[in-house]
């Protein structure tokens, strides 16, 4: 995410400059033009350069205010658990994430039991270190049912957090004896998807940002030629 965030930092810089410095100069020099008449669009950005420039400190407070909002519901316990469960369930980043958190608990679960750490033990750690409190509730309840007694692959299957050819991967290891080795290939498979994934997302972002900046200040510059274009059509 930080290629995206960059793009966005650069986004809102630019257009601030634009809002700030460029768009009154062509202002002042379309005064000079009585009684003429501006396209809706050049009158839309001129409106919007002088609403920026009066109040550019409620515009940046905005911003900041949000930031600010959003790293405080992280910080807050039930925050927290709203936006991990709304992050499993965004369009593509929310498979990504899942992939991530399902290679990470198996790697995590797997590299515990082969050095001959207790399973009740294994899981603790590995619902602290999950890094998502859906993540980590669904381990722990996973977790509660091993110590009644119960097998791991059905309670995941409950939780509905893991994707059901890893849990009957793991039902199948515990069926084995050989669960330690089938947590690593499962792994082993999910690093692997992550890495597809990750690649994937980057090399599609990059044109969607790069059109989205351009598109962005290409249609603020086409708006405030647009009297020039007009004028010098009349003149021809």
């Amino acid at each position: 995410m930080v290629y995206p965030i960059s793009i966005l930092c650069i986004a809102i810089v630019v257009v601030a400059v634009m809002l700030g410095k460029v768009i009154p100069v062509f202002e002042d020099m379309y005064k000079e033009f009585k009684g003429a008449v501006l396209p809706k669009p050049t009158q839309v950005v001129i409106g919007m350069s002088n609403s920026f420039t009066g109040n550019w400190y409620i515009y940046f407070g905005i911003i900041i205010a949000f930031i600010t909002t959003l790293s405080a519901v992280r910080r807050n316990p039930r925050g927290r658990v709203i936006t991990d469960a709304l992050i499993l369930k965004f369009p593509v980043i929310g498979n990504v994430m899942r992939k991530i958190v399902v290679a990470r608990f198996t790697r995590t679960l797997g590299t515990l039991l082969s050095s001959g750490v207790p399973i009740l033990d294994s899981l603790d750690i590995c619902a602290k270190t999950s890094g998502n409190k859906t993540v980590e509730a669904a381990i722990y309840h996973a977790r509660e049912k091993i110590s009644e007694g119960k097998d791991l692959a059905s309670p995941l299957l409950e939780t509905g957090v893991f994707p059901s050819m890893v849990v009957q991967m793991i039902g199948v290891g515990e069926q084995t004896g050989a669960m330690d080795q089938m947590l690593q290939k499962i792994a082993d498979f999910y690093e692997e998807e992550v890495d597809v994934a990750v690649a994937a997302m980057t090399s599609l972002m990059e044109p969607i940002m790069m059109v989205f900046l351009g598109g962005l200040v290409g249609g603020l510059i086409v708006a405030m030629y647009l009297p020039v274009f007009e004028l010098a059509g009349n003149i021809g």
